[in-house]
């Protein structure tokens, strides 16, 4: 019993040490912008730690199966998978670069094994489903109608267009998280200010140069000299493919922040809906 007891003491210890190690999750005093610690910041681009990591504190909801997901996505790809973009390409490019089953049925059987932004954030949204209802493949909550409106590419395998459904609104050019989650699934998100956002939230960069972002937000960053920066998890060049970056806010005209908040309203949402393609974004004003 006392050596029971002794070890029991033991593991107990270790874990509080542990648990006094682990950074904890840096929002400004009184809510606001959401500042990474050191440890936070200083993960490398190719890790599966992200719900250790930027999963501790008072997060929304549905962030910490979010930041699981990305986990999950990011482990098909240890270093990265590698960046392609090209719709005319042949084999054409692949959202993501594995088989994505939602509730064990195919959305995509990838043409490539490489990634992009849009298809990258939108994996993660889907493997966040599979998490949060892990029931529904034996229970058939979802509707083929339905299932066939989440799909990543048409029943024969060509690509699915932008603007077509669910994958179609959120690979749009513009702030597509908010097309798909607040708008053609009725409301499965909502929009969030850039001060609110925390990690595990999805967001659409506008950059200065004219092009775009997807991305599932991570937390702002200063340096030493003041420069500030956001860092998030999505596929792009810098990281060859899945994986973590920073880039300078100075780079960025205006974002969308948009948080899972009704995961269930893909089991009852209009595979009709219109969807408003004029959506101003936010400015990050830090």
């Amino acid at each position: 019993m006392r050596i029971g007891m002794l070890v029991l003491g033991m593991i107990l210890l270790a874990a509080i040490a542990a648990d006094a190690n682990e950074p904890a999750t840096q929002p400004a005093r009184d809510g606001g912008w959401f500042v990474l610690s050191a440890a936070q910041a200083q993960l490398p681009a190719h890790h599966t730690r992200h719900a250790e990591m930027f999963g501790r504190g008072d997060l929304p909801e549905y962030n910490l199966a979010v930041l699981k997901a990305v986990d999950r996505v990011q482990g098909s790809a240890p270093e990265g998978g590698g960046y392609f973009i090209g719709v005319h390409a042949k084999p054409a490019e692949s959202p993501i670069g594995y088989r994505l089953e939602l509730f064990g049925q195919p959305l995509l059987n990838p043409p490539r094994s490489t990634s992009y932004c849009s298809g990258s954030a939108y994996t993660a949204f889907i493997e966040a489903l599979n998490i949060i209802f892990p029931e529904a493949a034996d229970r058939a909550w979802l509707s083929p109608q339905r299932l066939e409106a989440l799909r990543m590419q048409e029943p024969d395998g060509s690509r699915r267009e932008d603007d077509v459904k669910a994958w179609g609104y959120w690979n749009a050019d513009g702030f597509g998280t908010d097309f798909c989650l607040v708008q053609y699934l009725g409301g499965a998100g909502k929009v969030i200010k850039p001060i609110d956002a925390r990690p595990g939230d999805f967001m659409n960069i506008s950059w200065k140069s004219g092009l775009g972002h997807s991305v599932v937000f991570l937390g702002f960053l200063v340096d030493g000299q003041g420069r500030k920066s956001i860092r998030y998890w999505s596929s792009q060049t810098g990281t060859n493919g899945l994986g973590d970056q920073s880039s300078p806010l100075a780079k960025v005209n205006a974002v969308k922040a948009v948080r899972l908040t009704h995961p269930e309203r893909i089991f009852e949402f209009d595979v009709d809906a219109r969807v408003d393609l004029k959506v101003p974004g936010d400015a990050v004003d830090w």
